[in-house]
Order: C-alpha cells, then structure tokens, then sequence
C-alpha cells in the first residue's frame, strides 16, 4: 500500500470528526496503533485497515476512492446561487456547479399571487421545503393545505403538485429534492 495511507487516514478521521482514541475505541484497537498508521511509521494490513475503517464507518473502496482535495465549493454567498427564474417567481438554486448532484436545494420567493403554473409538476423522487415567511398553498394529488412560517411539506414529487403564495405579502421557502431534476 502506498505510504500515504497514513496521512488519508488522518484526513478522513478528521473529516468525520473523530479523535484518534475515539476512532481506536470505535474499531476495537488501540491508540497507538492509529498513531503508528497515520504516522506511516507501520504500512497496515488489508484486514487491519478494514477493521480501523470500520470505526468510521467506511469501506475500503471508498477509504481509496473518496476525493479528499475535490476542490468543488462548499459555501455560497446570496450572489452565488442560480437564478432560475420563469419572471413570476425566483428560484434560486445552491450548488448549481457541483459534479454530480444528488440533491436540489431552492431558495424560493413566490410575489403575492405567484405560482408555478396552471400545470401540475411530476417528477421522480421527494420533495420538502420550510415555509420561512408568508403563506404558501401546497396541492399535492387532490390534497391542498395552506402553511404559514415554519410549516413544512414533504411527498412523493411523482404525485401531481404545484405551489402559490396564497397571502398578500412575498412568500419564501426553502426546499430540497432528490434526485434534481434540474
């Protein structure tokens, strides 16, 4: 194995927030045995690996694969996201860049009145989102329920759906779906 094992050992157990005896304690070994890797002083087995890494939890495969240095954006600022907007609403998007996205995460803002259209949106997966202020009508199926600031929503985005400010002030929310459909 390469003698960087060590230090992507160290990087990962940093990542999730483990100590060094905490990650010991979790796999079952002892201290100085993740010291004695993460200094690349000792080259571990395949087994003794699998068995550290499994106090993570993380398989070899992605111990290997996992990109440490993506260098792909984690923070944005309000000018960062994506406007995509039809003129009736604002939907901003967050990551819009990012490599293969599992997950759509809006910024939306509905005027007073505004909606996503006559038409009922089908698409694959789940959808949630918070109402943050105003008031928003949610048809789902044959389902309607307005929600006020601090109501949520999740379903089946694959049920006919559609949203509107139902109030007389701007409504915004935030909300996710996966997989993105855009």
């Amino acid at each position: 194995m390469s003698q960087k094992v060590g230090d992507r050992l160290k990087a990962v157990r940093t990542m999730y927030g483990l100590s060094q005896r905490e990650l010991a304690r979790r796999a079952g070994v002892t201290n100085s045995t993740i010291s004695t890797i993460e200094q690349n002083r000792v080259s571990p087995s395949v087994d003794s690996l699998a068995k550290v890494l499994a106090g993570i939890p993380m398989s070899l495969i992605n111990f290997f694969t996992i990109d440490l240095e993506n260098g792909e954006e984690i923070f944005f600022r309000k000018e960062d996201l994506v406007e995509l907007s039809d003129g009736t609403m604002s939907m901003r998007l967050v990551g819009a860049t990012r490599k293969d996205r599992n997950l759509r995460v809006l910024h939306e803002i509905y005027p007073p009145g505004g909606d996503t259209g006559d038409n009922l949106i089908v698409q694959k997966g789940e959808e949630a989102g918070v109402v943050v202020r105003g008031k928003l009508e949610v048809t789902v199926g044959e389902r309607v329920q307005v929600l006020g600031p601090g109501d949520a929503y999740y379903f089946n985005a694959e049920i006919p759906h559609r949203f509107r400010n139902a109030g007389d002030i701007e409504c915004e929310v935030v909300s996710a779906a996966t997989p993105p459909s855009y």
